[in-house]
């Protein structure tokens, strides 16, 4: 057994070892989780996929005269207007009506790489805050503070996108052909950092995390964070389930682990690079890091078909082998989350670790268990007695 603290003084020292989560699937083929708890400090875990509820908050600073900002374009891009006068939320989604294929993840992908962005803002006037329009150029030194905040990042599993119709069908899983031609998944597998920690021992609010190329925390169960799906024998959830919200400085972020996308006839989105450090604490943790995408189950839904009905299950092992088998068919596979950039994720948290940069953080508190999503039910127009 290891605790936090002796972990951190052998990072701080020199003398950690640290390895990412694909190397110590390799060490278990010849080691037993006693001698890898024995031997390693901390397993590196990354993913890099699209992650649409992402967004930044910015404080842009007053103007002379001031104004109480209660419509504000970034871009063209419709950014929050409801929170104090200079401050803001953009939302990755957000896109520019005149030019549907930009959007926020454009506009904060540009102010990351240090583009200049044009912000046009207006207010009815009062007496504090007189002025009622400007329009302006920032950039990320400009502003007083710019951090993401996203409330639903690094789902735990995805599922597999397929499409049984006769129609093309154009999602967030990308676009998918008919009648059963391609299939779609996220999720880096064995490298993913939720399914390394699946019952959340060593990640919770305060877990120290790599965010788009900086250091950043975990703060909040993410949105539809979801801990009683299926899970197979290895203790792992069969489809999507628990998510992260997380936070960290824009500022300090890199255009290599953050860029902005588009869906053909869907939308923008982003993608979001994220590594999670894993203690070794004891043998049991040793043995959850040890999963191969050979024991990683997801699930295969039709997307083309309404309430996207359940095909089957793959492990990621088929899913990269590069096609899998759905109602007798093989089909072609193809990952929407870059597996290259998560293996550079994983290295780069590996050496920052190393060098003593990136301490493990202990989580201030844990997350909720047996948790479970609720649905939106529409409401009748009809009222009693049957009259509209």
């Amino acid at each position: 057994m290891k605790s936090y603290q002796e972990i951190n003084e052998k990072i701080k020292s020199g003398n950690a070892v640290v390895v990412t989560a694909e190397e110590v699937v390799a060490m278990a083929k010849e080691a037993t989780p006693e001698e890898i708890a024995r031997e390693v400090d901390v397993v590196t875990t990354a993913t890099f996929g699209a992650m649409c509820s992402s967004g930044a908050f910015i404080n842009f600073g007053h103007a002379d005269p001031q104004i109480r900002m209660e419509k504000i374009r970034l871009n063209g891009v419709p950014a929050y207007e409801g929170l104090a006068a200079v401050d803001t939320y953009i939302g990755a989604s957000a896109v520019n009506p005149d030019n549907p294929i930009y959007g926020g993840a454009h506009v904060i992908e540009d102010l990351i790489n240090g583009k200049d962005v044009e912000l046009e803002a207006w207010g009815k006037g009062t007496d504090c805050y007189p002025r009622k329009h400007i329009k302006t150029i920032i950039n990320k030194d400009s502003v007083n503070e710019i951090f993401m905040f996203n409330p639903r990042n690094a789902y735990q599993n995805y599922n597999v996108a397929v499409n049984t119709t006769s129609s093309t069908k154009y999602t967030y899983m990308g676009t998918l052909l008919p009648n059963l031609r391609n299939a779609t998944y996220s999720t880096s597998g064995e490298l993913s950092p939720l399914l390394n920690d699946p019952e959340f021992r060593t990640i919770g609010m305060g877990t120290r995390i790599f965010i788009g190329g900086t250091t950043g925390y975990v703060v909040w169960p993410g949105t539809q964070f979801h801990t009683t799906k299926p899970k197979n024998e290895f203790g792992v959830p069969v489809s999507n389930s628990a998510t992260l919200a997380v936070i960290g400085n824009l500022k300090e972020m890199s255009g290599e682990f953050i860029k902005a996308a588009y869906y053909e006839k869907y939308g923008v989105s982003i993608f979001i690079g994220i590594g999670i450090p894993i203690p070794m604490l004891d043998a049991e943790m040793a043995r959850k890091v040890m999963i191969n995408n050979s024991q990683i189950e997801t699930s295969v839904l039709d997307y083309g078909t309404v309430g996207t009905p359940k095909l089957g299950q793959v492990t990621y092992e088929q899913l990269q082998s590069g096609t899998i088998k759905v109602k007798g068919k093989k089909i072609r596979t193809a990952p929407v989350a870059s597996l290259a950039t998560a293996r550079r994720i994983a290295a780069n948290l590996k050496k920052e670790i190393q060098d003593g940069d990136f301490l493990v953080q202990e989580p201030v508190q844990m997350f909720p268990t047996n948790t479970s999503l609720k649905s939106l039910h529409e409401i009748s127009d009809k009222k009693e007695g049957g009259a509209l």
